[in-house]
């Protein structure tokens, strides 16, 4: 084992495709969002990654990033199916990282969670058996696109949608994603700076990001999406403040990038969501013909440590 380099990228690319293959049917991790996770802001490669090998092979690869500055850390974790011995190495590393940067962060717990596909490559029990344990479930939808079918909606009367091609709407955007999440589970709420990194805003087109205005609120909702992904267009995030949900913005937001995508010649969008979602959104997504591409549980562990 040894810490990850930002040139073991596409190393790395090769890994998690390989496992995106045994678990969804396909490879869909692409070079970039590696390099993206390799730089980023809250990770020390030299601490906080990991590469196992058999001979020359990589079999897996961890890492571990910390956005809460307090107990809560985030990790990844992949390992052939072949090679649980590396996994589970690459496991205890990460569990110990995490709580030495809980404790450096002043926390008495490190509270960690793992993403996982519910049929994953690693062997679960190794998770149980060092108090791991499901506590939410993602699924990954997607949807097909028609060039014909799928053109812009206009909007009702007093609603007006504009793409944030002025930069001044970059930071509209950030106050609209941190309140419109805020109390959503897992949610850490982010400065301007540290979020615009987390959406690779240097690499975004930002004429893929929406904001919904009404007469009488203002600025209500937005939508991220990028085009940047072989397998399919990504909706990165859509959300609608409290008050103006339930008056069909977030659809138009949706018909919107799905008109935009089949523009470009795309033939499939997908996006994430929380199925325990309580705003309605797994609803809204299904009335709009996305189905299910796969699903994804977030597992969780508390490990005690001395601030």
């Amino acid at each position: 084992m040894r810490p990850a380099a930002l040139d073991d990228s596409p190393a790395v690319t090769e890994l998690l495709n390989a496992v995106d293959v045994l678990e969804i049917g396909r490879p869909e991790t692409d070079l970039h969002t590696v390099e993206a996770d390799l730089k980023h802001p809250e990770v020390d490669l030299a601490r906080d990654s990991w590469l196992a090998f058999d001979g020359e092979r990589l079999v897996a690869y961890g890492l571990l990033w910390d956005e809460s500055g307090g107990e809560r850390i985030d990790v990844d974790h992949y390992v052939l199916p072949g090679h649980q011995r590396a996994g589970e190495l690459v496991l205890d590393a990460l569990q110990a990282r995490a709580r030495e940067r809980a404790r450096e962060n002043g926390a008495g717990r490190a509270v960690v969670h793992l993403h996982l596909n519910v049929r994953p490559t690693l062997d679960v029990r190794l998770l149980q058996e060092r108090g791991w344990g499901v506590v939410r479930r993602y699924h990954v939808l997607r949807r097909p696109l028609d060039p014909a079918g799928d053109r812009p909606v206009p909007p009702p009367t007093g609603v007006r949608v504009r793409a944030c091609t002025a930069p001044a709407d970059r930071a509209r955007v950030h106050a609209l994603y941190q309140a419109a999440f805020a109390g959503h589970f897992d949610f850490q709420p982010r400065g301007l700076s540290s979020w615009l990194h987390d959406v690779d805003a240097d690499g975004l087109d930002w004429s893929l990001v929406w904001i919904v205005t009404t007469d009488d609120l203002g600025d209500a909702g937005f939508l991220i999406a990028r085009d940047d992904r072989a397998a399919m267009g990504w909706i990165r995030s859509v959300g609608v403040l409290r008050e103006a949900r339930g008056r069909g913005l977030g659809g138009l937001l949706l018909r919107q990038a799905f008109a935009a995508f089949a523009a470009r010649g795309r033939d499939t969008v997908g996006l994430g969501v929380d199925t325990a979602n309580t705003t309605g959104a797994p609803a809204l997504y299904a009335r709009h013909g996305m189905t299910v591409h796969y699903a994804v549980d977030t597992w969780e562990v508390a490990l005690p440590c001395r601030p």
